[in-house]
């Protein structure tokens, strides 16, 4: 019937799992909810997201610093595999050089725990906090950050493939790095999509009302509006 009168019912939406904390890994203590950040590379937050394509499920993950909201790791793949996370972990070593003593936080999933991932950690003598069970608010800021990605980017922009999705998201991180970028870390606020919309209006708005003041200051005496909003004629 629904057919029959052009009518599609809503399907639900195919929830993924990006992480697997089902292991016998160590886990590490939580380190992040303790910390009084004041500058950067002093914490690092880890977390993984899923992005639909045509075809597929793709899975992206970030590293942000905790006091800047800056990207300084992301890796983008096909597999949940521990290449993933390790991507991520070795580009932002390599951009930001940390010194001892850094904190790197994340869930307590496979990919963080494994053996591979805690040896480049040690390597680097960063020290490894992981987040309480079913707590994700320790990892608020990467998921606050992957929520305006896939409102601002993923959901406004259609990717063709894997590699079309690799550019929009580095465009994407680059823009908002740049924001950052242009004033101290950690103190400037990079806008979300509504904010922006909403300043940009009111930049319109101003410009409107501007245009109109000069054409009416522009306008003969004889042609001008009088009180009543009708022309008046001399």
């Amino acid at each position: 019937m629904m057919r029959e009168d052009n009518l599609l019912a809503l399907q639900p939406k195919r929830f993924v799992v990006t992480s697997n904390s089902n292991h016998k890994l160590e886990v590490y203590l939580n380190l992040a909810s303790r910390m009084k950040l004041t500058g950067i590379n002093h914490l690092w937050v880890a977390d993984i997201t899923y992005i639909r394509l045509k075809g597929e499920f793709v899975y992206l993950a970030v590293i942000l610093d905790g006091f800047s909201r800056k990207v300084v790791g992301w890796a983008l793949d096909r597999t949940l595999a521990t290449r993933l996370t390790v991507g991520a972990l070795e580009r932002a070593i390599e951009e930001r050089h940390p010194e001892p003593g850094l904190v790197h936080h994340s869930d307590r999933g496979f990919q963080y725990a494994c053996a591979e991932y805690v040896a480049i950690l040690d390597k680097h003598r960063v020290i490894p906090s992981m987040s309480r069970p079913a707590n994700p608010y320790d990892s608020a800021s990467c998921e606050s950050f992957m929520k305006t990605l896939k409102r601002e980017e993923i959901y406004a922009n259609k990717s063709d493939d894997l590699d079309h999705l690799r550019a929009h998201v580095e465009e994407f991180i680059g823009n908002q790095n740049i924001c950052i970028d242009h004033h101290t870390e950690g103190k400037h606020y990079c806008f979300d999509f509504w904010e922006r919309a909403f300043f940009m209006s009111l930049s319109i708005s101003r410009e409107f009302n501007a245009l109109v003041r000069f054409r009416s200051d522009s306008l003969p005496k004889s042609l001008k509006t009088s009180g009543s909003g009708a022309a008046s004629l001399t």
